[in-house]
């Protein structure tokens, strides 16, 4: 049983965002001096239902190998490492220049082009979303060029022989689906929370494979990724400006200031 756990990482959303500036030029985000970026959390759940597989699995005395794979600057190999040291088996860091300013359609067809490369696997795990951008689109852009099924919003994912049985959340509950692999599956927060590491885990996971790929690697073309292989255009980033008009309501009684407040809000057409 080999799974892929597809991470991204993302700019640490419990620093506040007033210290990052925006390019408004490039339409960047610019990097913060000494804060590391950090894995997505929905990914650092694909990761953990990956080990829980895992873990099922070796009860039953059966081999199950976790990669994790991911899109982007050095710096990423940091969150390869994080999930090697939880787990996973060895890593892939997907690195080239022509893998900048993706969307995610062009994200998809590398992440597609890897999982091919790896040759046969069974399931392909990631979050529900990036916790950044929020889209939740990558992962089913992947099974679509993958030509597998996917099953988004898990809580919990088991396999059963030929079987895989994943638990949705929906909106008023949850359904059971079953279908067969190899599939991908998007994992949601209810899945719980993730495993931590110690230094000794961290250790072991300094010894265990981190891959770089290219594009040449994968043999995919150029032109099909990163900003060239783009649907998506970002016209313009920037910080909105908050304008805020505060007047303050002075009366002699309650019942001055409440006749006030109320003919303000029928000039304004609110009542």
């Amino acid at each position: 049983m080999h799974i892929v756990v597809c991470v991204k990482q993302i700019f640490d959303p419990d620093v506040a965002t007033t210290v990052f500036r925006i390019d408004e030029e490039s339409n960047k985000i610019v990097p913060v001096s000494g804060i590391s970026p950090v894995i997505s959390p929905f990914d650092d759940q694909a990761v953990e239902a990956a080990l829980r597989i895992k873990d099922d699995f070796a009860e039953q005395d059966l081999e199950v190998k976790v990669t994790a794979v991911t899109m982007g600057p050095e710096a990423a190999r940091a969150i390869i490492k994080g999930s090697l040291a939880k787990g996973a088996d060895e890593g892939v860091l997907l690195l080239d220049s022509g893998f900048d300013d993706a969307d995610a359609v062009s994200t998809a067809r590398v992440l597609a082009a890897a999982i091919k490369k790896m040759g046969d696997v069974d399931l392909v795990l990631a979050g529900r979303q990036a916790a950044d951008g929020d889209l939740g689109a990558v992962g089913l852009f992947t099974s679509e060029v993958l030509g597998i099924s996917a099953v988004t919003y898990a809580k919990d994912v088991r396999i059963d022989g030929d079987t895989l049985r994943v638990v949705r959340v929906l909106e008023n509950g949850t359904e059971t689906v079953e279908t067969v692999c190899p599939a991908l599956v998007t994992i949601s927060h209810e899945l719980g929370q993730p495993r931590y590491t110690g230094l000794r885990e961290t250790m072991r996971a300094a010894k265990k494979p981190v891959h770089v790929w290219t594009t040449e690697d994968l043999g995919i073309d150029t032109g099909t990724t990163g900003a060239a292989g783009a649907r998506r255009v970002v016209e313009r980033l920037y910080t909105p400006v908050k304008e805020i008009d505060c007047k303050y309501v002075e009366g002699d009684t309650p019942q001055e200031i409440a006749r006030y407040l109320a003919q303000r809000l029928r000039d304004a057409e609110l009542v």
